[in-house]
């Protein structure tokens, strides 16, 4: 994340430049750790307004839940799960050797690309 923007990483090539997400895209994602469910989701995000939230919110986050799991830049998971290293921290603050062979390790990388 970047002057409040999140932005997607190519592990293949770190000095790529990637667009930022979309706002809310970013905010979900920044806030997906693998311990909450949807609804707590909407709830933390609901509870950020003063008064009542947009009517819409709720309808928002489910919309852009599903962008994200479309494209596989999130998964759902029916109980709760510890988010792998490379996952758990902004990339700023990862080693990148070992994220990249611990994603090596989970198959995030076809044999054919250096890395």
């Amino acid at each position: 994340m970047q002057e409040d923007k999140v932005s997607l990483l190519d592990a293949n090539d770190l000095s790529a430049k990637t667009p930022s997400l979309e706002t809310w895209l970013g905010v979900v994602v920044s806030l997906a750790d693998g311990q909450h469910t949807i609804q707590q989701l909407i709830e933390q995000l609901a509870g950020q307004y003063d008064g009542t939230p947009p009517q819409e919110l709720e309808r928002t986050i489910e919309s852009v839940i599903e962008r994200l799991t479309e494209t596989e830049v999130l998964k759902l998971a029916d109980q709760a799960v510890i988010l792998p290293y490379y996952l758990s921290l902004p990339v700023e603050k990862l080693d990148m050797e070992m994220a990249r062979r611990l994603m090596t390790d989970d198959g995030y990388f076809q044999n054919n690309v250096k890395h």
